[in-house]
Formats: structure tokens, sequence, C-alpha cells
């Protein structure tokens, strides 16, 4: 019988350099997407999919994912003084009652495979999630990616990566997988290629940020040696796991963002304010005539 995945891991405890300045002060998951944080979207992902347990990943310096989590009574009673009813259930409810968090500290920024391998403890024995912020996918009419694969896993056992389609120019960027029998939506990986070049990837599908991994990983995580820069990496350990155990790639419904760029955050906001019922419209309008000023400049 399939465990349900009920716990989900998020390695927040990176120092998002390449939005320095601004995180300098703020984290990098905190950076807003329209009104709501990126950390905010990857959780109703995962309680969306079924997760109760949500364990934070974070580094000693790093307090501003725990505080938004935290209850905060000053505010809480400000709003509610104010009768401001709306915005106080927003601050509420930033995860459901039944939903707890848990906060891991990473003593040393040893790599993502590091980071899932602090979480062991809370873990346990148990199939988990793994979920980076940085990719926010979207799926406007459907169950999230995470939920798509947590089915998955639930009906055929087995670990999920998710995976999506890039161009062969952008292989050297990902991790890329070789695939038996790929339906155009699921396949078993035989290999993980990290970074190939074009000529060398064995496809075009990359590893985004969604896992749903058997713990057993954890054993493979504690044998895998420090790579460049000393780092633990994932997919060595999911090398190592897929040789004794099946591991799907899972193209997932839906458009996912790359909200570590510049690009992709920029585009996940645009994105989101032209699905926001009180923005769109004036969204749409303000977007639309930096287009005819940019053009009107260009001439």
């Amino acid at each position: 019988m399939t465990v349900r995945v009920r716990k989900a891991v998020f390695p927040v405890a990176g120092l998002g350099t390449r939005f320095l300045p601004a995180t300098k002060v703020v984290a990098k998951e905190m950076l807003p997407i329209v009104d709501r944080p990126l950390i905010q979207y990857a959780v109703d992902e995962a309680v969306e999919a079924g997760c109760d347990t949500l364990i934070f990943v974070t580094n000693r310096y790093k307090h501003a994912v725990a505080d938004y989590f935290d209850k905060a009574y000053e505010l809480e009673h400000k709003l509610e003084t104010a009768g401001k009813g709306e915005l106080l259930e927003l601050v509420r409810n930033v995860v459901p009652a039944h939903v707890r968090t848990i906060f891991v500290t990473q003593p040393e920024a040893l790599g993502l495979g590091h980071a899932v391998l602090c979480a062991q403890p809370v873990v346990g024995d148990e199939p988990f999630a793994v979920i980076l912020p940085d990719d926010l996918i979207w799926n406007r009419n459907g169950r999230g990616a995470l939920g798509q694969m947590v089915d998955h896993v639930a009906a055929h056992g087995g670990s999920a990566i998710a995976v999506e389609n890039v161009s062969a120019d952008k292989t050297g960027s990902y991790g890329i997988v070789d695939v038996e029998q790929f339906d155009h939506q699921v396949g078993r990986i035989r290999s993980i290629v990290e970074k190939p070049r074009p000529e060398e990837a064995p496809s075009t599908l990359a590893v985004v940020g969604r896992y749903v991994l058997e713990a057993q990983i954890f054993e493979h995580l504690h044998n895998t040696r420090p790579g460049a820069g000393g780092e633990i990496q994932l997919t060595d350990a999911i090398a190592r796991l897929l040789q004794d155990s099946p591991v799907n790639a899972y193209k997932f419904s839906g458009t996912r963002f790359d909200c570590g760029s510049h690009l992709g955050f920029v585009e996940a906001t645009i994105r989101f304010a032209l699905d926001n019922e009180k923005l769109s419209d004036s969204a749409a309008a303000a977007m639309q005539k930096a287009l005819d000023e940019l053009a009107a400049s260009a001439h």
C-alpha cells in the first residue's frame, strides 16, 4: 500500500545573490508577486497537494520566513480594532489551522542535497515532497504541479521529479534526464546528466523544482560525496536511487516561472497582475501605455 505524501520540504537557506541589494535585508522567498510572497505560493501548492507538515530548511541568519508564518499579535490587534476583518483573515490564514510549520537550520551552505538531508529527523521514513519556491508553477484551472505528482505516486509508487521541455541551447543550465518509454507526460528515468552541452544532452527534458521522493533518498544523501564547492547535490543521490527504485520524470500541466531570475520574476508579476480581478484592466492599460511610449521613443 502506497503511503500518501504528507510532508513537504522547502529549502530556503539560500542568500539570493542574484537579487542583491534587495535580498540584503529581504529573504528572496519573501519577494512579492503582486501582493503575496513567493513562499506563500509554494505553501499553497503543498497544502493543496495534501501536505499538512511543512518543513522549512533555513539558515541561522534568515528569520523573515519564520516571522511570516508566526502569529503577529500587535498587527492582528490593530486590524481587529480597526474593523478590517478581510485583512485580518489574510494575516491569520497564511496556513490553514490543521497545517503545522517546522523550521530546521542548515548550519552551512552545503548544497540542495544537504538541505534536504537536514530535514530527515522530521520527515522520518515517509515519502515526502521537495519544493523550490524560486520555481513558481501556475495552473489556473486545475490541480497544482505537486498535487499532480502526488496523485501519480499514490497510484503508481516510486518517486517523481518534475520536468519540462527547454530549448536545446539551455540544457547547460539544468539537470537533463534520459527517459525510457516517455508518453508525453511520464516516463522512467534512466539517468540524469547535470548541465550538459546541447550536443551531449540525452533529451531536452529539464529537472525543475518539484520532487516527490521515497525516504530511501536519505541513505543515498548520506553516502553522496561533496562535489564542486563542497556541496552535496540532490541529483547525485537521485542518480543512485534510480538504480534500485523507479524514479519517474513527470511533465506537469501548468506554466513555470523561474523567479530566481530577473526576467522570470517580471514575467510572473505581469501574468499574475493580468489575472488579478482587481488589477487586470488597469495593469493591461498600464502595460500597453508603456509599450506605446517605448515604441514612440524608438522613432
